[in-house]
């Protein structure tokens, strides 16, 4: 896929300067609201959400369905050929206990598959993106280095992935809020096949991260997610050789459907 490199410096753009937003609240106190699904809102998730949104809607894609954006009806976005899907403060409980496993999700759709996606960690300063065809990369000094004017620019700072890892042992990685039975019964299943396994708890789409590193070798989900949680991480994990998987089909996950509801899902090789 041949994305514009203006396109793809402002995302990048947007999301570091979401993540200064998301900083800025987090650093003071602040209230916490809830919305009707009992989740947890904050002020950092409305500020990012209006810098990543007024940002998005000038490049070459406008079209936008973000969490915290007023839901669009089905009718209106079931044509739609391109758009972004945006989570902009992905893991509000974990911003509410300050332990700084939280992310800023911005990722493009393709009749109904990602194709470019950018994770960014704005406590560490680290984002990764990946572009269809093209790869996943990491930048660690994503918070601190200028905004990049060039592409060739953010690739000097940009790490292929995965990345070299030491032998380990089969590793999982599960959800630092959501633990089920399920989950439970598949890392089980996992030591029958592979031995000794060893499981990973992280919040957020930092999931998907330590999957593209190659520091973890499966995802399996058997809990709610809604598709602006997953869309980002599945173009970067697939970038890296692996799948995102709905358990319901056993095909890749796709975007803008009619429910926004994910099925639960399995990234795998």
């Amino acid at each position: 896929m041949e994305l514009s490199e203006k396109t793809l410096l402002q995302a990048v753009n947007l999301a570091t300067l979401a993540g200064q937003s998301i900083l800025q609240v987090y650093e003071q106190p602040f209230d916490v609201e809830f919305k009707e699904d009992k989740s947890p809102l904050t002020l950092a998730d409305k500020v990012s959400n209006l810098v990543i949104t007024s940002g998005l809607k000038v490049t070459d894609y406008p079209n936008i369905l973000s969490e915290e954006s007023a839901v669009i009806p089905y009718e209106k976005r079931k044509d739609w050929e391109w758009l972004w899907i945006v989570d902009p403060l992905d893991g509000t409980k974990e911003f509410v206990k300050r332990n700084g496993e939280f992310t800023v999700n911005i990722a493009l759709i393709h009749e109904g598959l990602p194709v470019f996606g950018i994770i960014y960690i704005p406590v560490t300063g680290v984002l990764y993106f990946a572009i269809k065809g093209q790869g996943a990369f990491k930048v660690t000094n994503a918070a601190t280095m200028k905004p990049p004017q060039h592409k060739e620019i953010l690739m000097q700072h940009a790490e292929k992935l995965p990345l070299a890892q030491p032998k380990r042992d089969y590793t999982v990685v599960a959800s630092r809020s959501h633990m089920s039975p399920e989950t439970e019964a598949f890392i089980e299943e996992q030591k029958k096949k592979h031995g000794t396994v060893q499981t990973v708890s992280a919040g957020s789409s930092i999931k998907f991260c330590l999957i593209a590193e190659g520091k973890a070798d499966t995802y399996p989900r058997f809990a709610p997610t809604m598709e602006w949680d997953t869309a980002a991480g599945q173009i970067i994990v697939e970038e890296t050789g692996k799948r995102l998987l709905n358990m319901e089909t056993n095909k890749l996950l796709t975007y803008n459907r009619l429910n926004l509801t994910n099925p639960h899902f399995l990234v795998t090789t």
